[in-house]
């Protein structure tokens, strides 16, 4: 993983201040031994489902990775924490903390995981890696609106699927952010789709874009990233987590 000017090594203590966001990377490709022990039950039966081990490992270490995180947060034990999950799969904390105020997101991609964590607002984090072969017309035309596939069509060809995978990341954070997925009309909001341009949303179903800050995560090379958080927000930090003790 290629590093950016972003990531810093991650402190002893955390803690989130009003208005903060932190967001996490992680590499997966690790021994999954420590984390196995963190899962309950059903993570457990949901890791096993999966054919590949390979994947089955990147599972593991991206799930129990959360638990740790959350953990230290909340200064609790990672293997206790309990989850609940909204009408369309958006996870938050159950059991003795399903009162916190912590908020929390994440995704992952071909061995890269990305977390966000706030306090008292919703937020969605995206990860993919880009691939030149799932980056057609015919995908951008099922899953974006008429104005983001006519801004993808005037893009240089050099700067295609970078252009499609700076709308995809961008239009998932915001879906998960909100906790509908997709059963929220994908052609129901528009983003902005350039590089160099101010990220945001420029049009949503409930007609409040300004309700949502968008920012895209330099997560590396041959990734596209990006997280929808609502607003208030006073700074965002980066941390890595594989430079963790």
């Amino acid at each position: 993983m290629s590093e950016t000017s972003i990531w810093s090594a991650p402190p002893v203590s955390l803690s989130l201040l009003a208005g903060e966001v932190h967001v996490w990377r992680l590499g997966l490709e690790q021994s999954a031994a420590e984390f196995l022990a963190l899962l309950d039950i059903e993570e457990v039966a949901r890791a096993n489902r999966f054919h590949f081990d390979k994947d089955r490992n990147h599972f593991v270490v991206a799930r129990g990775f959360l638990r740790l995180l959350l953990g230290r947060y909340l200064q609790a034990e990672p293997k206790q924490l309990k989850f609940s999950y909204g009408e369309w799969g958006k996870p938050s904390l159950a059991g003795e903390f399903r009162d916190s105020r912590l908020r929390f997101n994440m995704s992952h991609s071909h061995g890269v995981a990305l977390y966000a964590v706030t306090e008292g607002r919703e937020i969605g984090v995206d990860v993919e890696h880009e691939r030149a072969d799932f980056a057609g017309d015919d995908i951008a035309r099922r899953f974006f609106s008429p104005f983001e596939v006519g801004v993808l069509c005037e893009l240089p060809d050099e700067d295609r699927v970078a252009g499609f995978f700076r709308c995809w990341t961008r239009k998932e954070a915001y879906i998960k952010a909100t906790g509908r997925g997709l059963s929220q009309p994908l052609d129901g909001f528009d983003v902005t789709l350039g590089a160099t341009e101010n990220v945001m949303l420029l049009r949503t179903d409930d007609g409040s874009p300004e309700r949502w800050q968008l920012v895209d995560v330099a997560v590396g090379a041959g990734y596209a990233g990006a997280l929808a958080v609502e607003k208030p927000v006073s700074e965002i930090r980066y941390w890595d987590a594989n430079d963790r003790d």
